[in-house]
């Protein structure tokens, strides 16, 4: 059983905007919900990958979000570099 639709946009956005203030990146909090849900499936992916697997619990998948936005946050600025 995962978070369900409604808990997975509240735990994206709280690790959209942790992740967007951890980079001191200025976003908007629609922008931030995108960070936290497509950096959760992005580091899930990267971790799965290395044999690690977090629970489907909101506070693992915050803390994996968060890592995932802000890997997102780093490869957008190295692209517009």
């Amino acid at each position: 059983m995962g978070l369900g639709f409604f808990a997975s946009i509240i735990v994206g956005g709280l690790a959209g905007w942790i992740g967007s203030r951890i980079m001191d990146a200025k976003t908007g909090i629609f922008v931030n919900i995108l960070l936290g849900i497509i950096g959760a499936l992005v580091a899930n992916v990267i971790l799965g990958l290395l044999g690690i697997y977090a629970a489907n619990a909101w506070l693992p998948q915050l803390v994996v979000g968060t890592l995932g936005a802000i890997i997102l946050i780093a490869v957008g600025r190295a692209i517009r570099r």
